[in-house]
């Protein structure tokens, strides 16, 4: 929010004026002395015409102009790096000491399977907390967890129960960040911006981190390598904590009714129960569901067509190289209002590359069809600023908490589920299957949000499900 403190539950929320997304001056500004107004009386050399102000910076330059988002940022790619390289290290770790390739593997599937425990346990925390305190206590546990995992005496299960405890933080972590970027950029265009630069960084993170990983791998042993990931999750904290400003919680104890877990599932049962909010949640969710079967089945697929060993990493590359390009564009070249209108139809139709993969296509064909699924991406842009303006001030950090973990876990499903498709079936017909099939849930959420939009329903429908939920408690 534009203000530091939140309004009470029962204050109507009005759009945000055009001034709340101008960032503040900054202190070095705001502490020069005013002027005063300029004189009205000229020579006879005086210019005609005063003098041009500066532009106000636009788009992602204006966000990068609010001190606070800097710090965020900063604290945001150090964190992901380190949690990237993490995960690759504790993977090469844990298989050392076993030998086993599943258990291998099975440290990458704890990073997704906690999510939606820690989202729907937890996230009473984003909102009963002081956001500011609650992201320096995150990253310190996370620091703590990494840190032990260095302790040459911590089995294997222990490696295995600290790599959970890491990911069920991480939703908690996160849904603070996007209710608290609300307060540090206004409710309007900036927010909306700055949700999109952290997902871009999110992506190449995903790609630098695994290169960087590697290098490290091979001049450093597993845990020296997880050693960096200490220090990563530390320097976020004190970013954090002085990059920041303290804010009040959204909500007071008392608000959630009783306990922390309970406070936790009531914020679901409402967030869930307002239809508005579930469709656009589901928007959210279901098409990442079906867009990673490509990824999930990248190197069978490589090995069905022939492709050389480097192809498979252009087949993991293509989509997040796609998704960056056109988040970019979509979010430099497009107005506020566009960005709007081009949710739904590109949403509609963003899974149909997919569709490409019924002709086994050769590795051309593939990364092009790849590249564009990942710009079918772009329409969270739009649908930000939709999920913020529908969602209660006093809900914001559970609602996007819950939205944080949703996703992590129906992509976390979506790659066992291709991965069991692909024991029946071949891959190329197991991508296109998921091409066809998440189009035709898209077109059904794309209907149900244009039956939710702001003046196609009454109020009454539209809190039907929140209701009864809020009397069953």
């Amino acid at each position: 929010m534009p203000t530091d403190s939140p309004a009470p539950a029962d204050t109507p929320r009005t759009p945000s004026a055009p001034a709340a997304q101008v960032p503040a001056p900054s202190p070095e500004r705001a502490a020069l002395p005013d002027p005063g107004p300029a004189p009205t009386l000229r020579g006879p050399d005086a210019p005609t015409s005063e003098p041009e102000a500066p532009a106000t910076p636009r788009g992602y330059r204006a966000v990068f102009a609010v001190a606070e988002f800097r710090a965020v940022f900063a604290a945001h790619l150090l964190s992901l790096l380190g949690v990237v390289v993490s995960e690759l290290a504790l993977t090469v770790l844990v298989y050392d000491l076993t030998g086993s390739p599943l258990l291998s593997a099975l440290t990458f599937a704890l990073g997704l399977l906690p999510y939606i425990v820690g989202g729907t346990l937890f996230a009473g925390v984003a909102d009963r907390y002081p956001a500011r305190r609650v992201l320096v206590v995150c990253d310190l546990l996370c620091a703590a967890c990494v840190a032990v995992m260095l302790v040459p005496a911590t089995p294997v299960a222990g490696l295995l129960a600290l790599r959970c405890l890491v990911a069920a933080i991480a939703p908690v972590f996160t849904g603070t960040r996007m209710a608290a970027l609300t307060d540090i950029l206004g409710e309007g265009d900036l927010y909306v911006l700055g949700r999109s630069l952290l997902r871009i960084v999110s992506q190449s993170a995903m790609l630098i981190g695994i290169g960087t990983g590697g290098v490290l791998l091979t001049v450093l042993s597993p845990r020296g390598a997880i050693t960096v990931t200490v220090v990563t999750f530390l320097c976020s904290a004190a970013l954090l904590r002085f990059g920041t400003r303290d804010r009040p919680a959204r909500a007071t104890a008392g608000d959630g009714g009783g306990t922390l877990f309970k406070e936790s599932l009531s914020g679901a049962r409402l967030v869930l129960g307002d239809r508005r909010i579930r469709a656009l949640m589901l928007l959210f969710w279901l098409p990442a569901m079906f867009v990673v079967a490509p990824e999930a089945l990248a190197a069978p697929y490589a090995d069905a067509i022939g492709a050389p060993p480097a192809a498979l990493g252009l087949l993991l590359c293509a989509m997040a190289a796609g998704h960056i390009g056109a988040e970019l564009f979509v979010g430099s070249a497009l107005s506020p209002r566009n960005r709007s209108r081009i949710v739904l139809p590109v949403a509609a139709v963003g899974l149909l590359p997919l569709l490409v993969y019924t002709v086994r296509p050769g590795l051309p064909l593939a990364l092009a069809a790849l590249a564009l699924a990942g710009a079918g991406a772009a329409y969270v842009i739009g649908l930000d600023q939709w999920f913020v303006d529908a969602v209660p001030q006093e809900l914001r950090g559970r609602a996007m908490t819950l939205l944080t973990a949703g996703l992590m876990t129906v992509q976390g499903l979506g790659m066992a589920l291709a991965g069991l498709a692909a024991e029946f079936f071949p891959v190329h017909q197991v991508v296109a299957g998921s091409g066809i099939i998440g189009t035709v849930c898209a077109l059904l959420l794309v209907a149900e949000v244009r039956r939710t939009a702001p003046g196609q329903m009454s109020d009454t429908e539209g809190r039907d499900g929140a209701d009864r939920h809020v009397t069953s408690r």
